[in-house]
This record gives C-alpha cells, structure tokens and sequence, in this order.
C-alpha cells in the first residue's frame, strides 16, 4: 500500500472522503475531510479521530464484513447543526486494502425537509381549529340548539366567521404556491406602481374608516414605472396596507409612500422604494428577522381575532424575491412599523 496511491485516489473524489486501512490507521485524507474533521485526522487511529459511536461501528463492521455500510454524521457548524450521510466501502486492490469512508452534506435536504413537515403540521393545525369548532356547533344545532332560533342565529354567525377563516387561509395558501412556482421567472412586463398604490388605498378606504384608521398617501403625481406583474404587486401592496391597518390600532394612521432613488446603494441601481408605515404598538426587535416565516405570529391570540392568517408576510417576501428586489422591516415598541419595499425601477 502506497502513500500515493491513497493520495491520488482520495483527491479524485469530490466529496470529502478518508482511508483507513487494515491497521485501523487514518491513512490519507482529502482537502474536504481535514477541512470537516481537522488537519489532526490523518495518521490517526479512526477510533481516537471521529469518536462518533455510529459513525466507528460503520467502520469497524464494513472493515470486518468487507461490506457498504452507511450512517450519519452529526457536526455543529457555526450557528447551525451540519448533517453528513457517510458511506463506508471495503476496496482491496493491489496496492490499497482497506476501508475507503466518503462524507455528503445533507444539510439543505433536511432543513427541506423538516420545513416541510413543520409547514404541513401547521396547515393541519390551523385548519383543524374552525374545523372542530364546526363540528361542535353543527352538533348542538341538531341537538340541543334544535329549537331555539336565538342561539341558532348566533351558532350560525360563529360558524359563518370559521368559514370565511379556512377560506382565507385556502386562499393564501394557494397565493403562496403560485408565487413560489413563479420566483424564478423575472417579470418583464412595465408597471405603473404610483397608480397601482392609489388603487389600492382607494379599495380599502372602507375597511380603514370601519377600522377608526386614517389612510395617508405621500405619492407621486407622475407614473412610476417598474418591471413587474401587475397581480403580484397589487396582492404585495394589499398585504401591507392590510396588515397596517389591521394592527396599527383605532385612531391611528396608516401612510403609503413611494420614492424614486436614481441609486440604490442596496440594488446598485435606480430603485423605487415603496414604505408603508403605522402608528401602532410597534414590534420587539427580537420578533422582526421571523416576521416573513410561514405561520410566525408576534401575537398569536390577536392575530387570530383580526382574521390573519400568518401567511401574508411569507407572500410578500417572495413577491420581492421574485421582482429582484428587497424588503426591509423597521420598528420598535411603541413606534409603529414600517415596511419598505425596494424594487428596480424600469
């Protein structure tokens, strides 16, 4: 068995990946396994080296049997939990006899994956609670509640907001979807955003004086024109003015800017800065770099009670991707929020 040989064959792989030969030494180690496991690894008994227990009995047993084995390797990598798949594999050729041990990041597919099963545990949580409480009402009106009109008008209003809620959260969700399929599809159509902003407020001009809010525009008298899909933009704005209105508190106001930059040190660009600022309670600075997670909620109770559905933020953040742009929330308790939206002008 050669030096080189090991050498040669070690740097032929593209994954990290060491040997140990048949006196259960370290032999050799590629560029990629002294940078995950250190520069003391080779020369090494693989006992005293690697220490994980599973990882060892991989080794040890593919060395004994001369069989594949396979297993993980857990590693703290930073701030964040590294997961490796390890192959072990017997090679015995005429110069190499031993245990060749190969390590693949996997971080990014667990990470995938276990957003995945908590996206799908909270959909089954957020609609199993109008669901039940559905069922709830729909048995008392066919038993209890059969003949009596006044709490039958009253279950029936409850059951209708539960409704209106799955919708809302069935509506989202679907927003959501599409704007995920479309993210790496750049728009290319020309919109006008100062237009686009004035028909918005207009729309919920009704819904802020339900709400005791004023609304505020600082716009533009010309058009502003940026690449974009019209649908999606409107939907971002909505989301915003929406998600001001209904937590920026009676009494307050809500005010919908936009400012044409000819340099963004941000885009390194032109840019249009759009910003939607309240007057409410503000938010802990703790709660702002979670604010655009699917289903993150500051005040879930209260979240709830105004009809939101936690996806409105998670919408907006890939509406931006999508337009090359960036979204940047700035708020303290007690000092409103402002969102701003900045997107390549045309």
């Amino acid at each position: 068995m050669t030096d080189t040989s090991i050498r040669n064959l070690l740097d032929a792989l593209p994954l990290a990946a060491l040997f140990v030969d048949t006196q259960d030494r370290i032999a050799g180690a590629n560029a990629g396994a002294l940078a995950l496991l250190g520069e003391h690894v080779a020369g090494r008994y693989y006992v005293t080296a690697l220490r994980q227990p599973d990882l060892l009995d991989a080794i040890e047993s593919c060395g004994r049997r001369q069989i594949a084995r396979e297993t993980r390797y857990l590693l703290r990598d930073g701030e964040r939990d590294a997961t490796y798949v390890v192959k072990c594999g017997w090679i015995d050729a005429a110069d190499i006899r031993g245990v060749l041990v190969s390590f693949k990041d996997v971080s990014d597919l667990e990470a995938a994956g276990q957003m995945r099963r908590d996206f799908v545990a909270n959909v089954s949580h957020e609609l199993r609670t109008p669901l039940t409480a559905l069922m709830g009402f729909i048995e008392t009106l066919r038993g209890p509640a059969r003949s009596d009109p006044v709490a039958q008008e009253r279950f029936l209003g409850i059951m209708q907001a539960e409704a209106e809620r799955m919708e809302r959260l069935v509506k989202d969700l679907l927003s959501l979807s599409r704007v995920e399929a479309q993210e790496r599809m750049r728009p290319a159509e020309e919109v006008d955003l100062a237009a686009l902003a004035r028909s918005v407020l207009h729309g919920f001009a009704p819904v802020a004086h339900e709400a005791g809010v004023a609304l505020a525009d600082e716009l533009p008298a010309g058009a502003c024109m940026v690449p974009g899909d019209e649908d999606q933009l409107r939907q971002l704005i909505s989301n915003l003015v929406e998600n001001a209105i209904k937590y920026g508190g009676a009494g307050g106001a809500v005010t919908l800017s936009l400012v044409v930059s000819p340099r963004d040190a941000t885009l390194r660009g032109p840019a249009v800065v759009l910003s939607v600022r309240d007057e409410g309670q503000g938010i802990d600075p703790i709660h702002i770099p979670r604010l655009t997670e699917r289903f993150y909620r500051v005040d879930s109770h209260r979240s709830r009670q105004v009809g939101g559905t936690g996806l409105g933020l998670a919408i907006v953040k890939h509406i931006v991707s999508r337009h090359r742009g960036r979204l940047r929330i700035d708020s303290e308790p007690g000092q409103g929020s402002t969102f701003t939206v900045i997107l390549p002008a045309a």
